[in-house]
């Protein structure tokens, strides 16, 4: 077996392993060390020996028996400190075996669950996720969020602690809302990835396929909830328009600009098809609203033929469900595009001081300005914009929009 498709294989397997140990055995973070030793052991021995007939029993079996040593090693060292814990080594427990055949329990789920556990905050919830669920280093999350990676240590360890200071428990929570926490995580990481907040590159393509490989194991996990199928129906239909969404310098195009033909169609098909199977079923989330206004936009032949009155009245809906100001200023916009800019202009003027200091409103108000012929006060606006963006790209994009118009 090629060393990709063992790496394939122990990503996909990662989380199922240390969700198995930690629900038997507990120890979160001595759990995760014993995954980890058992994963290299994995993609070191499997390349040259080949892969186990059960190569899901066999990196349990060898997790459980490297957290034994950890545990029994950490024993010791509180014996010799005289501040004897006790703890309970795997083999003493009555609980069934981690890796029973008989249910054959993916534990991804609750893994996801405690990782987004509300005694969180949202930046260690993300952390954890992508760590414990997703299999990235420390590393590797510190340099896609810009951050030293001993800032990232720390808040991955502060995280683990809280689980553990905590007593949070390994299993499905009762709260029904809880789902909603992963979910909201999942789109963080997402939208995180498609959209920069700062840094020198627009798109973290690495952030957002890993938010999609995720949400689609929840989705296998949970194929009957139609917010999860809205969920990753709306990250496909967005993501589909990603090779077209910036330039060879990395500035940013305008979705009015960019070349369809260099679209995903297949995220789209797929994305519509989960859409249009979850919109009859239950009732209709913010996810499923967000959804259909991207397979709108992603269905439009041209962007002149964008259907921007049904996408006005979907941002209305939203805005039932959801008094964000992101949603009320992209309702602004629609209104705009569906009625004229001076109309959107009003819409965006209502909303009052809730989201001025965001440079999309600014960049929005430009845009409008722009349709209106006041040049003048769009330069304005467009200056303003780039001021307040933190990405360098949307920096960069506005600066140049105001100096072509001047």
């Amino acid at each position: 077996m090629p060393d990709s498709g063992v790496e394939d294989l122990l990503r996909e397997l990662s989380p199922q392993v240390l969700g198995a140990v930690v629900r038997r055995y507990g120890h979160f973070d001595l759990a995760e060390d014993a995954t980890q030793e058992a994963l290299l052991a994995a993609a070191t021995q499997w390349p040259a020996e080949g892969r186990p007939e059960n190569p899901r029993a066999w990196l349990i079996t060898v997790a459980s028996r490297r957290l034994t040593d950890l545990l029994r090693a950490e024993q010791a060292r509180r014996r010799r400190e005289d501040n004897v814990v006790q703890r309970t080594l795997p083999e003493e427990h009555l609980a069934p075996a981690a890796d029973r055949r008989a249910a054959d329990f993916d534990d991804t789920l609750v893994l996801l669950f405690l990782c987004c556990h509300p005694s969180l905050s949202p930046s260690s919830q993300i952390a954890l996720t992508l760590r414990a669920v997703g299999g990235l280093t420390t590393a590797e999350i510190a340099r896609a969020f810009l951050v030293p990676e001993a800032t990232m240590t720390r808040r991955i360890s502060r995280a683990k602690a809280g689980i553990k200071a905590g007593g949070v428990p390994f299993g499905m929570p009762p709260e029904a809302g809880r789902l909603d926490a992963v979910l909201h995580v999942l789109y963080l990481i997402f939208t995180e990835g498609y959209a920069s907040t700062s840094g020198p590159d627009l798109v973290r393509s690495d952030l957002s396929a890993e938010a999609i490989r995720l949400t689609r194991i929840v989705h296998r996990l949970r194929p009957d909830d139609s917010e999860v199928s809205g969920l990753l129906a709306l990250m496909l239909l967005t993501d589909a328009r990603r090779p077209a969404r910036t330039g060879q310098d990395g500035a940013p195009i305008p979705m009015s600009e960019q070349d369809r033909s260099r679209w995903n169609t297949e995220y789209v098909a797929e994305g519509v098809a989960l859409l249009s199977e979850a919109l009859p079923h239950g009732p209709t989330g913010q996810y499923q609203i967000q959804a259909a206004i991207a397979a709108l936009h992603d269905e439009a032949p041209s962007a002149e033929e964008t259907d921007w009155p049904q996408i006005e009245a979907l941002y209305a809906l939203l805005l039932r469900l959801s008094d964000n100001p992101v949603v009320a200023l992209n309702h602004a916009v629609a209104v705009g595009m569906a009625e004229g800019p001076r109309e959107g202009l009003v819409a965006l003027e209502k909303l009052g001081d809730r989201i001025t200091g965001d440079h999309r409103f600014h960049a929005a108000r430009a845009h409008l300005l722009e349709m209106t012929g006041d040049t003048a006060a769009a330069v304005e606006s467009y200056v303003d914009a780039a001021r307040r963006a933190t990405s360098l790209p949307h920096q960069r994009y506005l600066n140049a929009r105001a100096e072509r118009l001047r």
